[in-house]
Order: C-alpha cells, then structure tokens, then sequence
C-alpha cells in the first residue's frame, strides 16, 4: 500500500510534515496555525478527517505554534513525550495526551509510527518512522549528528525528510554571533548540506524514490545550492527541496517487499557525522 507524503511547511518559522494512505494519516509536528494547516491541505487535496494524530518531535515553537489549536479543533491525539509537553508548557486537552516511548511502535489504523532518540538541543526529542505494510518514510530533521539508529533507519526507507539546515561557508561568513555558530555546528545542533550528502550518499537505499530535503536555514543557505548538491549524486532519487514558505506537491511512495536492502560500503560513521567521509565527492564541493 503507498504512502503519500507532503511537506506542509519546512523551516525555523514552523514544520509540519504530512504522511498518510487512502485511509487515515498522521501529522508530524505542528508548527503552522491550524488555519494555515487546513488552507495548504485544502490546496493539496488533502482531507483533515483522515488525519488520526499528531506526532510532536520536540518543543521548540517552530514544531508546535499550532499544535494546541489543531488539536482542539479536531479533537486529534497527540502523541508526545512526558518531557517535551513539559517544557513546551502546552495547553492540550488532557484526554489527548498520548504519551509514547522510544522504539515502540504506536499503531495508526494501518500506520505503523516508531519513534527513537536523536541528539538536538531539546529535552527529550525523538525522530520518526511511518511505515505501512512495506513502505517506510523517515522524517530526520533537527539533528546535530547522525547516530547510529539514524542511519540503520535512513538506509532503510523509500522516503525521507532529511534536514539540510546549512552551507558552512554561508554560516562562516554570516551575520551570526560566534555563540550562535558554535550552536548550530555543535552535536546538538543541526545538520549541514555535508553532513546531510554525506548520510545520503553512503546510506542511501537503491530502493530509495524521493529525498525531500527540510529546514533550510533562511540566512545560512539556499535552496538552488542544495538542489544542485544532491541532485548530482541522486542516483535515481527524486530530490526536492521543502520550501520555507510553501507546501510541497504530495509525491506517492511505494515500496516493495521483494526489493532487497543493499547493503552499504563501509564508511567511517565519524566522518559522515563530521560531513567529512570519503564518498567519491570532490572535498571543495561539499566542504
């Protein structure tokens, strides 16, 4: 059974990510007033009725400002960690509140949705997997460095949101204060355009259709830069670049049970962490 998947809205002015099939849906984080929400879905052709619940990554305000009002309106649960409802002191209805747990699977009528443990400056943030009979989708953004689980996980989907937050010359030469650079360079930062090729390039899956690329930062990259960068060593992925301002079209993600998983060359994680493995890319490309 496909799995459908648009980007709502990528960036720090607010994320949210939909993931569905012909039955039902989930959200993942809510970052976008609920009007907004329903005008791009609408756009889209998408139905909210179909969405079951809302996943929430972590509290920062740009996952959340709209999550309260969504889901009051539509009396959709929100699956989210004792920690982060916690620190993102939100007003949720109290019957809604579905906590969840690292690497246990939270059954969506057809859904599959697992959660596990990624290094960002939050108090208890967790990426996804959304996977229906045998297609997987991976939603990976806000991410200082890949860990282990993330890459086992990358190498494993048809689909992924996958951040690319940075240009290191563009955040080198920016306007920033050095605190805020050593910030989102450190291992509970996010990730840059080398650090993302890098996964990509040495993780991903030859089974792997569409890589939509999220949270460009606004002032420290650009969007033709990295459509470019991946676009050249795609290998068969179509690349997309989530926009900032906009919803993406819905692309349809089918998997296939008799498509084996292609085992990886063997790279030093460090490096890719660092966006510094050797892949075969000219270094004054990605560095």
């Amino acid at each position: 059974m496909p799995l459908f998947i648009t980007s709502l809205n990528s960036g720090s002015n607010g994320n949210c990510y939909y993931i569905g099939n012909e039955q039902e849906a989930i959200l993942v984080d809510a970052g976008i007033s609920c009007r907004e929400t329903e005008k791009r879905m609408k756009r889209l052709g998408l139905c909210m009725s179909k969405v079951k619940a809302i996943f929430i990554s972590h509290e920062h305000s740009d996952h959340i400002r709209g999550l309260s009002v969504l889901s009051t309106k539509y009396q959709l649960p929100v699956y989210i960690t004792p920690q982060t409802l916690h620190y993102g002191r939100l007003d949720l209805q109290q019957n809604l509140v579905m906590p969840f747990m690292a690497d246990q699977p939270v059954q969506i009528g057809t859904l599959t949705v697992t959660a596990f443990p990624k290094f960002h400056d939050a108090a208890d943030p967790h990426s996804f997997v959304v996977t229906c009979h045998d297609t997987k989708v991976g939603i990976f953004t806000d991410i200082g460095t890949p860990c282990d689980n993330l890459i086992n996980h990358f190498s494993d989907c048809h689909a992924a949101f996958l951040e690319a937050n940075y240009d290191d010359e563009m955040l080198d030469n920016g306007y920033y204060p050095y605190h805020l650079k050593r910030r989102i360079r450190s291992d509970k930062g996010h990730l840059s355009n080398a650090q993302a090729l890098n996964l990509f390039t040495a993780y991903k899956p030859a089974h792997m259709s569409h890589l939509l690329l999220a949270h460009l930062s606004k002032n420290n990259n650009c969007p033709n830069l990295v459509s470019d960068l991946f676009t050249t060593h795609a290998a068969g992925t179509e690349v997309i670049v989530a926009s900032r301002y906009a919803e993406t079209p819905v692309y349809t993600i089918a998997g296939s049970a008799i498509i084996p998983k292609v085992v990886p060359p063997k790279v030093d994680r460090k490096k890719v962490a660092r966006g510094k493995a050797n892949i075969g890319i000219q270094q004054e490309i990605i560095w």
